[in-house]
C-alpha cells in the first residue's frame, strides 16, 4: 500500500484542496531513498491568469535561475507562448518574461554556455532548434530548421549526447493546435550532428513522440509517447501514454536505436517531460505530478501536485524544480538525488 509524506508548509497561500494534493506518495521502499527522511515541497510562484509554467524547465547553474515556457492557449484566442526566467533574491522568487526570437518554444536543454530550444514554429516560421544566449538581450541562433530541406512538423523536446550530437522529437502538436502547417514528415525522433551537418531519423512508429532522456551511461534512450492527448480535444485513453526504452548501439560507426520496449505506462495523464537521476531512476511529468520509476520500470513513488506537471528540472543536489502550469514548485529531496550528467561514449 502506498504511503504519504505530507508537504511541508508552503511559501504561498493555497486553498485547502491544493494543500491536500501536494504531497509525496511512496509505492516502493526505494522511493524513500530518493526523497530522504524530510522531503519538502515549496510553492515558489503562482499566477492564475496564464499557464506560464508548462515546458522547457532549464536550470542555469551559473546564476541559479530557471528558464521555462508557457502553454499555448487554444481556447483563448491563440495566445502565443511566453518564455520566462525565474530568479531569486533573498529567498524571494520572481518571474520575468523575456522576448527572444523563438516562435512557439517548447522543450529546452542546457547547451554550450546557453540554452537550446525546440521551437515549434508557426505557419510563417519553420520549426527549428534555436540556441539562446541566457543573458539580455537574449540573442538567438538557428541551429537546424529542416530535414534536408523538408520542414519539420513542430519540434517538441531536445537532449544532448556526450558526443555532441543533438537528439529531438517531432510530433504534430503545432498542426493539431492550429498554429502550424500541415505535417510533411512522419512522427519521428531525430539525431543531428552539428560537426558534420548530418541529420537522421532514428525512430518512427510513435503516435506523438514527446520527451526524451538518456540513461546515465547513454546505453538507453527513453522516449515518451503522448498520443492519448492531441492538444485539440482529441483525447483517447486507448492510445499511448507510454515511456518506451531503446538500446543505443553502434553499427558502422553510427548510433542506432534498437530493441524498443515498453518501459512504463502512466496511470494518470500522459508522461511528458522525462529525466534520469544518477542512479538510473526515471522521472516523468504526468497528470498528477512527477512519477518516478526504477531503472527496471517499477513505479517507486510520486511527487503529487494539484494538477498536471508537463516538465521539471534537476538543480543542485537534492533539488527539483517542478512546473505545474500556473505554479512552480521546489521539491527538496535526499542530498544524494541528482540529475544524471551524461559523460560516456556509446558502445
Amino acid at each position: 500500500m502506498a504511503s504519504r509524506f505530507a508537504a511541508a508548509p508552503l511559501l504561498l497561500t493555497l486553498g485547502v484542496t491544493a494543500l491536500e494534493n501536494a504531497t509525496f506518495i511512496t509505492y516502493q521502499p526505494a522511493f524513500n531513498d530518493i526523497i530522504g527522511p524530510n522531503p519538502r515541497l515549496e510553492l515558489l510562484l503562482q499566477n492564475e491568469s496564464y499557464p506560464f509554467a508548462h515546458e522547457a524547465a532549464v536550470y542555469d547553474p551559473s546564476t541559479a535561475d530557471v528558464f521555462m515556457v508557457g502553454n499555448y492557449q487554444t481556447n483563448n484566442g491563440g495566445q502565443p507562448i511566453q518564455i520566462s526566467r525565474m530568479r531569486t533574491n533573498n529567498d524571494v522568487y520572481v518571474r520575468e518574461q523575456i522576448f527572444p526570437d523563438i516562435p512557439m518554444a517548447n522543450g529546452a536543454v542546457n547547451y554550450r554556455d546557453g540554452i537550446l530550444f525546440a521551437s515549434q514554429g508557426t505557419v510563417d516560421r519553420p520549426s527549428a532548434l534555436i540556441y539562446m544566449d541566457p543573458e539580455p538581450p537574449y540573442s538567438t541562433e538557428v541551429i537546424l530548421d529542416s530535414f534536408n530541406g523538408r520542414r519539420f512538423n513542430g519540434l517538441n523536446d531536445v537532449v544532448i549526447h556526450s558526443d555532441g550530437s543533438i537528439w529531438f522529437t517531432d510530433p504534430t502538436y503545432a498542426y493539431n493546435q492550429g498554429f502550424g502547417p500541415k505535417p510533411d514528415l512522419p512522427h519521428q525522433v531525430y539525431r543531428f550532428d552539428p560537426a558534420t551537418g548530418s541529420v537522421r531519423a532514428v525512430a518512427d512508429g510513435l503516435g506523438q513522440p514527446n520527451g526524451l532522456a538518456f540513461s546515465p551511461d547513454e546505453s538507453i534512450l527513453y522516449v515518451t509517447d503522448t498520443d492519448s492527448l492531441h492538444g485539440n480535444g482529441d483525447n483517447n485513453p486507448e492510445r499511448a501514454a507510454t515511456i518506451y526504452a531503446y538500446d543505443v548501439k553502434l553499427y558502422s560507426g553510427s548510433p542506432f536505436l534498437v530493441n524498443r520496449r515498453v518501459f512504463a505506462y502512466a496511470d494518470n495523464g500522459i508522461p511528458d517531460g522525462v529525466k534520469v537521476d544518477t542512479n538510473g531512476n526515471v522521472y516523468s511529468g504526468c497528470g498528477d505530478g512527477v512519477h518516478v520509476w526504477s531503472a527496471g520500470g517499477e513505479l517507486l513513488g510520486k511527487i503529487k501536485l494539484p494538477s498536471v506537471s508537463a516538465n521539471f528540472c534537476f538543480a543542485e543536489a537534492g533539488e527539483l524544480y517542478i512546473l505545474n502550469e500556473y505554479r512552480v514548485w521546489k521539491a527538496t529531496l535526499a542530498e544524494g538525488t541528482t540529475g544524471a550528467k551524461v559523460a560516456y561514449p556509446i558502445h
